[in-house]
Formats: structure tokens, C-alpha cells, sequence
């Protein structure tokens, strides 16, 4: 129990500091192969490209422990490319969708129609076009557009930001926010469990307080001694607290491991799964609506090649192939000690794409929800790090048990025999 606090002089503190474990980001785009037919109506056709994968590093800082058994930190995320485990390089240009612009449209859809002109006319004086052809490096970390400040002046805070716009911009180089967790100094059970981020108890993004709810841990470690059922944690990334089940107990290079997976009732939709009405307005399953936390831009999270996903999403496209194998996501911890040995979380980015009238931009688009990229954040104890944890979390703990327990078989009946000499004595 002493060694799973997150105490300086426990065994575990400096994994929970700074995360030995290898993390990966792989990034898999999906480019647009015929943008001139979806201008007419027709089914978009997608063809994945990648995996782009960067190292991550994670390190907190900001580290203070208050009175009443909490902790409170920053985690930072470092990422640099890495082109010897990539399918290609940062270079590369894909045909994608005009975020900014696509985006843009169905967010003023409901403005008036001289507004939706204005923004048509700049659109056409800019040149913009409903897909563009951009390298993976733009996509990811940022270019310059002369949208931005177009879209500023016509409708001003429509855009949260200036200058240059990139998926992954916010994802590099920053912290996730300030999350305070409890320390388990008085009660290991509530280890690691979120005592509020960014001094919030619960966010408003959503329509309900169940959904508002930040519950579980922040997704790095969980109390010890789990049982086969399921765990929680909160993402920032996805503005929600997730649920995983249990699916089945194995091993991973010899340490126990409970397995816990997404289960399909995650991004369900209010019908099919009434608690999750919180995170409406819904259209089908298997997918969220999350522009009420991404600045009302029509964006959907889901899972890889829409898994789980009800299948009229995935035959509105051509490319998509859905399996558990490739697009599940998991969780393998040990579950004595409540420590991950092996993860991969793995999200799709899609945005709703539309004709809207008054912007000629968009022609005859049908409404489809088109997949942007998925990406997963996968690491492995492995080397040292799994020999030390190991050692001193698996090996030796077993060993003190077995030492306990033949302790209290040799004193057992030297108990007895005490009784029965001072019976015999009186």
C-alpha cells in the first residue's frame, strides 16, 4: 500500500512523475480521393494514409501536495517525429476536407443570409475551395490561412484563435490542464481518483449533471486491488468521463493483467442508450457530438473507422473497414497495483460536412459525417522499467505474503500451546 501512494518515498512515485513507459501517437489520415464528385452529391471515397508516429514524452510539473490528501499537477506532452516507424513523412500532402472553411459554413447555417453571403464572397475572393491539398505537417501543427482573420471580421468570435490553424496544434508542447487527484495517504482506495481539474467538479459542456460529471482517475493509474468489472477515467481530449469494462484476465510478460475495452454503449446515442441523452443533440450511434467543448465547430469523436458505429455511417463512405483487432481500444493493468502494463486509446476525428445555402462553396454536398483521421496513444511497460516494477510490485510483495503467511502458520500453535499451559496452570 506504501509503495502505490503517491508519496516521494514510495516506489511508484517516480513512474507516476515522470512516465518511463515508451508512449507512441500514431496518426492516420484518411484522404479524399474524389472531392469534385462529393461537390455533386456523390459518396465520398477514402483512402487511409499513414501511420505518421511520433514519440511522446510525458513529465509533470507544478507538483504540490496540500492538507487534505491531495495532489495537484501539471502534465506536459512533448511529441517528435519518428520516420523509421512511419508510413511516410511529415512532407506529404493529403487532400482533405477545408476544415476552417466546411466547418465555418454549417456553424452560421442558422445567421442570417447576408452574413452566409458575406462569408461566400470572401470565401471566392480568397480562393478558398471546400477541400485543399496540405502536407501532413500543416494538418498537424498549423499553416497560416487568410480565412482566419476573414472569418474574425464577419463574424467576430465565430474562431477561438489567430493566425495559423492545426488539428494538433493544442496537443504539443501544453498540458492537458490542472488536475488535483487524491493521494491515498489516509485511503488507498480513492488513489489517483480526480478531485477536480482545473478547479472544476464538473464541466457544463453537456445536458445533464450525470454527463457533466469528472469521475474516475486521469487515466494513468487506478487504485490497487481492481476487480473485474470496470474502471474510470477523465480525458480532456474527449471533454467527458469514460467508462471501460471488463473483458477478460491474461498476462503480460508474466505479470496478471485484467483487460478492460470500450463498451458499445460508449458513444451511443440518447435512443439507443438513454444516460448518454446528456451528450446530445445525437444523430446515429457510435458517434459524439463534441462542438459544445470545440467551439460549436460540427465535430464528432467515434472510434476508428466508425467500430461499434451504427453501419449506415460507415456505408455513407467507401474505405472504411471496421474490426475489433485493428480499431478497439484497451486497457491491460495489473490489477493489484492498479499500474497499466499495456494500453492503446484510440479516437477518430470526423466533421460533419454539408451544403449549406447562401455559401456556393459548398454546392450539392450531402450530409455526411466524414472521418478526418483516427489516432492512437499506445505504450508498454517493457526493459527496466518492467524488471523494477516487477521486482518490487509483483516479486516481492508475493514473497512478503508467502513470509506472513508462514509466520502466522508457526505461531498459531504456539498460540495454542500458550493457552493450554496456562489452562493447565490454573
Amino acid at each position: 500500500l506504501q509503495n502505490v501512494r503517491i508519496d516521494p518515498s514510495s516506489i511508484s512515485f517516480q513512474m507516476w512523475k515522470d512516465i518511463p513507459v515508451p508512449f507512441y501517437l500514431s496518426v492516420n489520415f484518411f484522404e479524399v480521393l474524389n472531392p469534385k464528385q462529393i461537390l455533386q452529391g456523390q459518396k465520398p471515397v477514402l483512402r487511409q494514409r499513414g501511420p505518421y508516429v511520433y514519440r511522446e514524452y510525458r513529465y509533470k510539473t507544478n507538483i504540490t501536495f496540500h492538507d487534505n490528501d491531495t495532489v495537484s499537477y501539471l502534465e506536459y506532452r512533448h511529441l517528435f517525429f519518428q520516420p523509421d516507424l512511419s508510413n511516410g513523412t511529415e512532407d506529404e500532402y493529403i487532400v482533405v476536407p477545408n476544415i476552417l472553411m466546411m466547418g465555418a459554413a454549417v456553424m452560421v447555417e442558422k445567421l442570417p443570409n447576408f452574413v452566409k453571403l458575406l462569408l461566400s464572397g470572401a470565401l471566392a475572393s480568397l480562393k478558398q475551395e471546400a477541400f485543399m491539398n496540405r502536407t501532413v505537417g500543416e494538418i498537424m501543427w498549423g499553416y497560416n490561412d487568410p480565412l482566419i482573420d476573414a472569418i474574425n471580421l464577419i463574424v467576430p468570435g465565430l474562431l477561438p484563435f489567430k493566425g495559423k490553424f492545426g488539428l494538433f496544434m493544442d496537443f504539443n508542447n501544453s498540458n492537458s490542464g490542472l488536475f488535483t487527484v487524491n493521494s491515498g495517504m489516509k485511503d488507498i482506495s480513492q488513489v489517483h481518483m480526480v478531485e477536480s481539474w482545473n478547479g472544476l467538479k464538473n464541466v457544463s459542456y453537456w445536458r445533464s449533471s450525470q454527463c457533466n460529471m469528472i469521475n474516475g482517475t486521469a487515466g494513468e493509474m487506478w487504485p490497487p486491488f481492481m476487480s473485474p468489472t470496470s474502471l474510470e477515467f477523465y480525458s480532456p481530449d474527449a471533454c467527458r468521463s469514460m467508462t471501460l469494462v471488463y473483458e477478460q484476465s491474461g498476462q503480460f510478460k508474466g505479470v496478471p493483467t485484467y483487460r478492460f475495452v470500450a463498451p458499445k454503449t460508449l458513444f451511443a446515442n440518447g435512443t439507443d442508450y438513454p444516460p448518454n441523452e446528456g451528450f446530445c443533440p445525437c444523430m446515429q450511434s457510435g458517434i459524439q457530438n463534441v462542438s459544445t467543448c470545440r467551439h460549436n465547430a460540427p465535430m464528432f469523436i467515434s472510434h476508428p473507422h466508425f467500430y461499434n458505429a451504427d453501419p449506415s455511417l460507415v456505408n455513407a463512405v467507401e474505405g472504411l473497414h471496421p474490426s475489433k483487432e485493428q480499431h478497439g481500444l484497451f486497457l491491460d493493468v495489473h490489477p493489484m497495483t492498479g499500474i497499466p502494463m499495456n494500453c492503446s486509446i484510440k479516437l477518430q476525428l470526423n466533421l460533419y460536412i454539408k451544403h449549406v445555402s447562401g455559401i456556393i462553396q459548398t454546392e450539392r454536398i450531402k450530409p455526411v459525417v466524414l472521418p478526418l483521421l483516427w489516432f492512437a496513444e499506445s505504450g508498454s511497460m517493457e526493459g527496466p522499467v518492467l524488471q523494477q516494477f516487477y521486482t518490487n510490485l509483483v516479486v516481492l510483495p508475493s514473497v512478503l505474503d508467502y513470509v506472513q503467511y508462514i509466520l502466522l502458520g508457526l505461531s498459531v500453535p504456539l498460540i495454542i500451546s500458550a493457552a493450554v499451559l496456562m489452562a493447565m496452570s490454573k
